[in-house]
């Protein structure tokens, strides 16, 4: 595969990369290429956490980066997730990790490694201290967002400014020369950008993915990176905000029944946006090479879409009602979380791991 086409595979992933030009030199350049991404073990697992992320780490493996999935369990513990108990947050990690291996992920050329083993590192901390000392407190303050809170210190402690510390030091320590995370990450992994180079490391190149809508209505008429990923952390007290990847047929009917959906809206919908980022990037696991929308011939009959845009263009114009995608959507949606569910069902110890975490007392 040639230097454009893996860059095209990239840019399917980026929302925005920063920068192109470096990202370039990277995929020329021969070495082998370090992408790294990282994930609080945190409660159940939804669709965007464990079938969209698949699909972005199946893409970044295609263009021949080779991925190292960082379990931030002292992280999740810093952020008081499950409580703050390191032993729940592990269970909840294990669990993580059977979902992709349900949902298609190319675990082949995953890497996953666990930051309760890095923290055995003495040069691990060494690091930290020093990403610590490079910049003022008000700075590691704002990078704050990846967890989802506001930019307060009533509301921050001292262990969510180590968290932020511990955050860039990952990136060097892993040897990522690529950082693959959600656009609410894009604060911290500017800082590592700026404090690599200080410390006699590099500059990671930043392909930032797309954060997904939850289902229920929009706050504001466009959404930033924060607000979505609030919304996706609501999710584990709100559970009809998201589709989570044991959902029964039921769950998914109920929750996609009911979610935001204006006839006509393209800008704010996300039930096009499980469309667009998930359905119409499925089609293999799916196998289908169009979607389908079944109507009464009264209303105009069925409807075939090769690819989003044509989908998106349609629905502009109101040529296909709400409901009409609504229940298409929850079949494919279906077919797709059916061998996740199998495998937590017919594998004893996913089956054990499932019903631990549905156990434990969800915290923000």
């Amino acid at each position: 595969m040639n230097t454009q086409k893996r860059l095209d595979l990239v840019k399917q992933v980026g929302e925005e990369i920063i920068q192109e030009d470096e990202l370039v030199k990277l995929l020329e350049s021969g070495e082998e290429l370090i992408a790294y991404d990282g994930f609080e073990p945190s409660g159940q697992i939804h669709i965007a956490q464990g079938i969209l992320r698949a699909i972005n780490v199946n893409k970044m493996i295609k263009a021949g980066v080779k991925f190292r999935m960082w379990v931030a369990d002292w992280h999740a513990m810093a952020n008081n997730k499950m409580g703050g108990d390191l032993e729940k947050i592990k269970t909840v990690g294990r669990y993580f990790i059977e979902v992709w291996r349900a949902s298609g992920m190319d675990l082949s050329k995953v890497e996953f490694l666990w930051a309760s083993d890095m923290a055995k590192n003495p040069d691990y901390w060494k690091l930290v201290v020093q990403v610590g000392k490079s910049n003022a407190l008000k700075r590691f303050i704002r990078t704050a967002e990846m967890m989802g809170r506001e930019e307060s210190l009533d509301k921050l402690t001292g262990a969510h400014i180590i968290y932020s510390c511990m955050q860039v030091a990952d990136i060097f320590m892993l040897k990522a020369k690529i950082t693959q995370l959600g656009m609410d990450q894009r604060k911290v992994n500017m800082l590592a950008r700026e404090v690599g180079p200080l410390l006699g490391y590099w500059k990671p190149v930043v392909v930032s993915h797309h954060m997904l809508m939850g289902l229920g209505k929009p706050v504001t008429e466009e959404k930033d990176a924060l607000q979505r990923t609030i919304e996706l952390k609501m999710s584990k007290s709100k559970p009809d905000t998201a589709i989570f990847m044991t959902d029964t047929l039921e769950d998914i009917q109920r929750k996609i029944n009911k979610a935001y959906c204006l006839e006509g809206d393209i800008k704010t919908n996300p039930i096009l946006e499980y469309y667009k980022y998930i359905i119409f990037e499925s089609f293999e696991r799916l196998g289908i090479n169009e979607v389908s929308v079944v109507r009464p011939e009264k209303f105009g009959g069925n409807l075939s879409f090769k690819t989003y845009a044509e989908l998106e263009k349609t629905f502009s114009e109101k040529q296909v009602h709400p409901m009409d995608v609504k229940n298409t959507l929850v079949k494919l949606l279906d077919q797709l979380i059916e061998p996740v569910r199998r495998h937590f069902e017919e594998n004893k110890e996913a089956k054990k791991l499932l019903e631990e975490v549905k156990s434990f007392q969800i915290t923000r």
